[in-house]
């Protein structure tokens, strides 16, 4: 992976605070600009006051978010892509990219890199 002077901007959601601070640097280490969201309100919020090239919706959001958030990206920013970690291999029919459960980080920033952006 190359870091270029363009930084893809990141929403970052998880349900547990923990996971979501340490993924955050993480992704934010690797070279991409993010944005943390703690919760369903919390993604909702941010997607109405800015635009995110991808959205990675976290294992620890509840599955019913993790089904509802990409429809609603989808409606609030057309072009925005979204990956979903911590499923079982389903399509999602506004899901961008998922990563099955167990996948490291790594795997997750392999994935935003290979996610076109409109």
């Amino acid at each position: 992976m190359t870091k270029s002077s363009f930084k893809l901007k990141v929403l970052y959601a998880e349900g547990d605070e923990e996971v979501l601070a340490s993924q955050a640097v993480s992704i934010g280490n690797a070279g991409f600009h993010v944005t943390s969201a703690l919760g369903r309100n919390a993604v909702q919020d941010l997607l109405r006051c800015d635009a995110f090239d991808v959205v990675i919706l976290g294992g620890t959001l509840t599955k019913n978010d993790r089904h509802h958030l990409p429809y609603i990206v989808k409606k609030a920013h057309e072009g925005t892509r979204v990956l979903v970690m911590h499923t079982d291999g389903e399509r999602h029919p506004a899901v961008d990219g998922n990563l099955d459960t167990g996948s490291r980080i790594e795997a997750l920033l392999e994935r935003i890199c290979e996610t076109p952006v409109l």
